[in-house]
């Protein structure tokens, strides 16, 4: 079965940090750009960070810029988004993105309107409330 699964997410204290998880079940992520999205309620889903196929180069969301890190792990088909210092505005629910498309710049995947043409999986979304 082909499918996205994202794990990680919870229930955080402002500061604290968690990390999220994608793992790819059905086809190989090597091939693949990576988008993480995030969705809080009422408003619109929003690229967080994004990481391209076929040279690593990543992109971040301002609001996450020096807090956020995203990585890939090949091996185990997996992408990982490091959240730290989160802060109540980081409650979303948490969405993983597979693209083959070639973008020229990876940002194209997390910013571009009407990307979800180029989206071939996504996840399911795990929740991430930061609350004291």
């Amino acid at each position: 079965q082909v499918q996205l699964v994202e794990s990680g997410g919870g229930l955080v204290q402002p500061g604290g940090s968690l990390r999220l998880s994608c793992a790819a079940s059905g086809f190989t992520l090597d091939y693949y750009n990576i988008g993480w999205f995030r969705q809080a309620p009422g408003k619109e889903r929003a690229g967080v960070s994004c990481i391209k196929s076929s040279d690593n180069s990543t992109y971040y969301a301002d609001s996450v810029k020096g807090r956020f890190t995203i990585s890939r792990d090949n091996a185990k088909n997996t992408v990982y988004l490091q959240m730290n210092s989160l802060t109540p505005e980081d409650t979303a629910v948490y969405y993983c993105a597979a693209a083959r498309f070639t973008f020229s710049a990876i940002q194209a995947l997390c910013l571009m309107p009407g990307r979800e043409v180029y989206v071939d999986y996504w996840g399911q979304g795990t929740q991430v409330t930061v609350s004291a």
